[in-house]
């Protein structure tokens, strides 16, 4: 097998010019699922039988749960590729996703306290789910903290990585949660290996929503790497080139 490929995308100047070509097709995709599936659920949808139109913050608040907890896993990844084979842009790629990865629990978070009130009867309970995704948002901080307080890039790196492998024994607590303990927090939305129990009106918006954020974060994490490339990399002989070929091109 040929791996060239890989070896260019992973080298900072075949990574920055490879990726121009996939931002402005990521970015329309995701505006067009975003727009098509918040539309579609947030004023088309049926409402529930037992929820009436409040479940429709699931449109919202179930595409940043499950994306907080994939960014996670993929700075669990970027972290072992970058302390194994001590590739720059995995570590690039970690700690330029860590602040997306937070935005989006965060945003998780306050979502479903504002739909935990009007099903719950309050805006906040330690229940298992909610207190495992709070200490995935201490988590993503911790990540970002750490980057920003080590002055080295290389110390502050393996310090990032080996916190994004230990917490990562968090995810699968966060997904079983529901089933290891007895919650408030209701079971998954869907799930891929099974039929969804809601009607496609309901569940089809969702789908597209979740693809939506998906996306978002592939384009918004391919422009943060590539504006903290040009950071690192401004002296190199590369980076001068890009900038006289865009300049050139304006």
């Amino acid at each position: 097998m040929n791996w060239t490929f890989l070896h260019q995308w992973a080298s900072p100047k075949g990574f920055y010019r490879k990726s121009a070509a996939w931002l402005w097709p990521l970015a329309l995709l995701a505006a067009l699922l975003l727009s098509a599936g918040l539309a579609w659920g947030l004023f088309f949808a049926p409402p529930d039988y037992q929820q009436g139109n409040s479940f429709r913050i699931i449109y919202l608040h179930v595409p940043a749960a499950i994306l907080a907890q994939s960014v996670y896993l993929f700075l669990a990844i970027s972290g072992l590729i970058a302390l194994v084979w001590k590739i720059k842009l995995a570590d690039i790629a970690l700690k330029e996703a860590a602040p997306i990865g937070a935005s989006m629990c965060f945003l998780a978070l306050v979502s479903g306290a504002i739909w935990g009130k009007p099903t719950w009867g309050a805006w906040w309970v330690w229940d298992a789910r909610l207190t495992s995704m709070l200490i995935l948002l201490f988590l993503y901080l911790g990540i970002i903290g750490l980057s920003s307080a080590i002055r080295s890039p290389a110390a502050a790196g393996k310090a990032c990585a080996l916190l994004a492998l230990v917490g990562v024994i968090n995810i699968p607590i966060i997904k079983y949660s529901v089933e290891w303990w007895n919650t408030l927090h209701q079971p998954s939305t869907f799930k891929l290996t099974e039929k969804p129990a809601m009607p496609p009106a309901m569940w089809l918006p969702l789908l597209l929503s979740v693809l939506g954020f998906y996306c978002f974060f592939a384009v918004t994490l391919l422009a943060r790497m590539r504006l903290q490339l040009l950071r690192r990399e401004q002296r190199t002989a590369w980076v001068t080139e890009e900038l006289a070929r865009n300049q050139a091109d304006v």
